[in-house]
């Protein structure tokens, strides 16, 4: 089950691993979720709302009484579909399990009836305190998902349980809350990125902007849903890419011999390098000279997709088209010529979209009208060709 597009309520108590949580709300929004941030006021001590509504693109509220007129506390509470709160101190700990409202975070968890999860982060003394335990226990009775904290150096020297737990761990517990459901595993994901060289010489190159951004965030949010993955990258850094097996090439010519291997075995393939149409007749072994730089004679490289179609079986292939006029009908030209399941098109005028962290564009699929996609985060594009491509596996 993909949650891209699911509403998050994001409370930030008022401690000092606030700051912890910018981090956390991107990498929600890495997701797929869209993010309403909700600090208590003493939070704003140690992140301001500027940079809450910067990071989330979303206003920021901590009282019932800002925006009254649209009635923040019940309209917030009705569209959430879940509520993560961190940090969660001691004393917002405190109101929820007595039932207080005197701001507007603590307004909305008792407004709302969604699944909550609390990750607590403060001093050990006060983890272990009596109080603390009976009003953690209280919350967990009533369905809270408390976290236990982590055990390390807290502010100063001081050193125990309370410690805010690292970012991987709360997303990866809160895909527990959320059920997010690993929908890929037992598939194999194929995922071309970067873009290919075509060399001139031992220094120079044909190449392109692709930065690679894409494909790799396609090929982790593949990962993270289970799927057994293999990224075919063009000359960009893989280092960081565990559990995706990786091959690296630099030419059209080495992505195909890749593909032609590793295609027959997938379930699904997602062209997303940018692969040069042509290449230099000739290769000089030398490096050649400024003045004989006039002209290069090119030939087309071979159609990776076209060779490709002629042996696919049931696979589902989704391409990329890059182009900075008639963008959709060129797209639909792609997609009706190579004979892809879909296709997502961009408008790269002026060099947009490639090596930046967002992404703008069109899916066109071959029976179903046009989809829009408006500025998201290339990991949350990756999730939506991910869910259209389990709708065409069936």
């Amino acid at each position: 089950m993909s949650l891209v597009g699911r509403e998050v309520v994001l409370g930030v108590g008022g401690g000092i691993a606030a700051y912890k949580s910018c981090e956390l709300l991107r990498r929600l929004q890495d997701r797929g979720y869209k993010v309403t941030v909700v600090p208590t006021p003493s939070s704003l001590n140690f992140v301001g709302k500027a940079t809450w509504e910067a990071l989330s693109g979303r206003p920021v509220n901590t009282q019932v009484w800002e925006n009254v007129h649209t009635v923040p506390h019940v309209k917030i509470a009705d569209t959430a579909d879940f509520f993560l709160i961190a940090p969660a101190t001691a004393d917002l700990i405190a109101r929820l399990a007595t039932g207080r409202a005197d701001d507007l975070l603590t307004n909305l968890v008792l407004a709302s009836d969604v699944p909550k999860m609390l990750v607590p982060a403060m001093h050990p003394s006060m983890w272990l305190d009596p109080a603390t335990v009976t009003n953690v226990q209280t919350l967990r009775d009533r369905g809270f998902i408390v976290m236990e904290p982590e055990v390390g150096r807290l502010t100063g020297n001081d050193i125990g349980p309370g410690r805010f737990p690292e970012v991987p761990r709360i997303i990866k517990s809160f895909d527990d809350v959320t059920g997010n459901i690993q929908d890929l595993v037992g598939r194999r994901v194929l995922v071309t990125a970067g873009g290919t060289r075509e060399a001139i010489d031992p220094v120079r190159f044909i190449g392109n902007k692709s930065s690679g951004k894409q494909g790799v965030a396609i090929a982790l949010a593949a990962r993270n849903r289970g799927a057994q993955v293999h990224l075919i990258a063009a000359n960009f850094e893989t280092s960081h890419l565990d559990g995706i097996e990786v091959s690296k090439v630099e030419s059209a010519a080495d992505m195909h011999a890749v593909l032609l291997e590793q295609f027959p075995q997938c379930d699904v393939l997602i062209m997303s390098a940018a692969v040069a149409d042509a290449k230099p007749k000739s290769l000089s072994l030398d490096k050649i000279k400024k003045a004989l730089l006039g002209s290069i004679e090119l030939e087309e490289n071979p159609d990776l997709l076209g060779s490709l179609m002629s042996i696919k079986k049931n696979q589902v292939v989704i391409g990329f088209a890059a182009e900075t006029k008639d963008h959709l009908q060129e797209a639909r030209r792609k997609l009706e010529a190579k004979g892809l399941d879909l296709i997502y098109v961009n408008d790269v005028s002026g060099g947009a979209i490639f090596g930046q962290e967002q992404t703008m564009g069109t899916i066109l699929l071959r029976n179903d009208a046009d989809i829009a996609v408006k500025e998201v985060s290339k990991d949350a594009l990756g999730n939506l060709l991910l869910d259209h491509a389990i709708r065409q596996l069936g």
